[in-house]
């Protein structure tokens, strides 16, 4: 079967969902705070922990769902199949389990499914928010998985 494909307006201003596991929350928090003035001009959203921890240190409105743990990453993963997250950076601890471990894989397989940049450590994450494309439409290419 062949796959149909469409493209997907990103606008200048992206929606970026920020999610951290405990471990990685001061990661998180560095990265945003150097950040600051970029993430700023975007719609920033994050699971409840980490997103009260960074609305505090940033002094940026952040849309806050659930702690991890209690859905909050079921709930950005259902907002990027809905189209209204096109951005993730997940700093996510590799080397612990946690109780939802199956949460995680969700997002990170949803965000590929529907082809949306994800950064998992500081690395990826300065490689996109660093991007000219930040700044810009983007159109990207997604399965057209209704056809």
């Amino acid at each position: 079967m062949e796959k149909v494909t469409s493209e997907v307006r990103m606008k200048e201003k992206k929606r970026i969902a920020l999610v951290a596991h405990d471990n990685m929350k001061r990661d998180m928090l560095e990265w945003a705070m150097f950040n600051k003035s970029v993430l700023s001009r975007h719609e920033l959203f994050a699971t409840g922990t980490t997103g009260g921890l960074l609305s505090e240190a940033l002094s940026l409105y952040i849309h806050r769902f659930k702690s991890g743990p209690l859905g909050g990453d079921q709930q950005i993963g259902a907002k990027v199949a809905e189209g209204e997250i096109d951005v993730v950076v997940f700093f996510w601890d590799p080397l612990e389990p946690h109780p939802h471990d199956v949460d995680v894989k969700a997002l990170l397989r949803i965000a590929v499914v529907y082809n949306i940049p994800i950064a998992c450590n500081r690395a990826s994450a300065d490689f996109i928010i660093s991007s000219h494309l930040m700044n810009e439409t983007y159109d990207r290419i997604a399965v057209d998985y209704d056809r």
